[in-house]
């Protein structure tokens, strides 16, 4: 078991790799990223079948589409985007250097968690930034062998070792310690709202989110079949476990029937009144949601309950009459059981979602089916949401998989969700700028900066975090590369960088010694 001892070591190391990988050229930047994708692509699948054989939550094949999304995927949507290179602005006469985070700790979910993984170290590495991840307990053995396939990678690919660790074995103690150390420089929380809150609180920098209770809402303009098939194909994506998808369906009365029925043809169970209060007793027996009920197919929650539906069934829908705080179904349940309840128009419609949001996921998202772009904006300006998908599913499509949101495992609610971060959470939200400003005065020139650039190619080998005699890490290999180059290329050594890298043990050795002595 890793101990807040052990943690520490950690942070040190990440602390260490950071401020060497923070020196890296955007060229070896890009490789080391593309090689860190690539290596997670390639065990999407294996990772998608080890994350529901150890939760028991989701759909193996859909969580390969996740995995594939938060690896190349990721790659290829912020492809050509520069978090390297200085930036000039020669107008305002301001070049602005990009500085990193430095240590980010990634606390990733049980809901979605390789692809957690996958996103935030590919979001660091992008920043130049070390990560530590710090997976949920019922995650923790995917979590931390997909976190130790991408630090292979990235140090096969010439980054520092030590740049992506992972707690192996978390506790509550242990991520205290970790989120309270002055060597985190940043958190980054996807998780229940305790643990966003206690990141929040732990005195260092946090960037967490709020929980999903997404509306969406259906009117009379709706192309009605292809609604409710994005629909079906939405809820049952992944078994709901994704924060973003929808939590209650609500309908105008002039098609509610025409609606239902095409959520049956979709694959969906429309449930009588009485069926709907066996569910209830079942999902909610105190009034809270039955955990076991997250992330398991819909035919499943439908046996325990005492319901007989087909094998085939893909989501529960369960008819209600008002949106209010005692009713359960009005609140989030991660499962592929959606709420349902009519309104007399579309106006009615809008203060329904209101009601949703105000009794969960306030700042996160909501969904529409509409053709009319009066009502499309009037809801995304009603309902305190900060993400509004239109005709399509949401689950994809506010977490910027089937939209062209940025796409993230991590929804930012904003100030109306007390969460720090209003967008989808990229990798500009792990780094800042600083900026060099010139006399406004125009008889004072500026010189020019293109091509000057802080940052340099590394040459010779990986460099290798230096070691403790006592340390049981310290017989571990790490990643051969030729010496005499960076791994997949053939730069020259350049005596002078051997100074720097003997200098900064020299610093490094200083700090454990410091370290040890606390």
């Amino acid at each position: 078991m890793t101990t807040i001892a052990q943690a520490g070591h950690m942070l040190e190391r990440a602390r260490w790799a950071a401020r060497a990988y923070a020196d890296y050229d955007r060229a070896t930047v890009e490789a080391i990223v593309s090689a860190v994708a690539e290596a997670g692509y390639a065990e999407a699948e294996r990772f998608a079948a080890a994350a529901v054989a150890e939760t028991q939550m989701g759909v193996a094949a859909h969580k390969v589409v996740k995995n594939q999304a938060c690896s190349r995927g990721i790659v290829e949507h912020y492809r050509g985007e520069d978090f390297v290179t200085p930036r000039i602005d020669p107008a305002r006469k301001i070049v602005e250097v990009p500085r990193p985070a430095g240590v980010v700790l990634a606390l990733t979910p049980t809901t979605n968690p390789v692809a957690t993984v996958y996103f935030k170290t590919l979001l660091a590495l992008m920043t130049r930034n070390a990560v530590v991840v710090c997976p949920h307990p019922r995650a923790k053995q995917c979590s931390a062998d997909a976190a130790r396939v991408l630090a292979g990678a990235a140090v096969a690919a010439g980054a520092p070792d030590g740049i992506v660790q992972v707690v192996d074995e978390p506790t509550i103690p242990l991520l205290e310690a970790l989120m309270a150390d002055e060597r985190t420089d940043v958190i980054v929380a996807t998780g229940g709202t305790g643990v966003v809150r206690a990141a929040y609180s732990s005195g260092n920098p946090a960037l967490g989110v709020g929980p999903g209770n997404v509306p969406v809402l259906v009117d009379a303009t709706a192309d009605i079949t292809a609604a409710a098939r994005r629909i079906v194909d939405s809820k049952a994506f992944d078994n709901s476990v994704l924060c973003t998808n929808e939590s209650v369906l609500i309908a105008e009365e002039s098609i509610a029937d025409s609606l239902r029925s095409a959520l049956t043809r979709a694959g969906a169970y429309v449930l009588s009144d009485d069926e709907a209060q066996r569910l209830r007793a079942f999902m909610f027996p105190d009034g809270h949601l039955n955990t076991d009920v997250v992330g398991r197919d819909a035919s499943w929650i439908a046996g325990q309950a005492g319901l007989r539906v087909t094998p085939k069934t893909r989501v529960l829908v369960a008819p209600f009459d008002t949106v209010i705080t005692e009713e359960v179904l009005a609140h989030e349940k991660l499962s592929p059981v959606l709420g349902f309840t009519t309104v007399a128009d579309a106006q009615r419609g809008i203060r329904a979602a209101r009601a949703v949001v105000r009794i969960g996921g306030a700042g996160h998202s909501a969904a529409i089916h509409s053709e009319n772009p009066h009502v499309i904006t009037e809801y995304a300006a009603q309902v305190p949401v900060l993400r509004v998908s239109v005709n399509v599913g949401n689950s994809t499509g506010s977490a910027g998989l089937e939209t062209n949101l940025d796409p993230s495992m991590t929804i930012g609610t904003g100030f109306v969700g007390r969460s720090s971060i209003g967008e989808n959470l990229r990798p500009h939200h792990l780094l800042n700028w600083t900026r060099i400003a010139y006399n406004s005065d125009p008889a004072v020139t500026m010189p020019e900066f293109g091509g000057i650039s802080p940052w340099r190619t590394p040459a010779g080998p990986v460099p290798v975090y230096p070691r403790a005699s006592n340390d049981p890490a310290a017989g571990q290999p790490v990643a051969p590369v030729r010496s005499g180059t960076v791994a997949g290329g053939s730069r020259p050594l350049d005596p002078t960088l051997d100074a720097l890298r003997a200098e900064l043990r020299k610093l490094v050795v200083e700090e454990l010694a410091q370290l040890i002595k606390r």
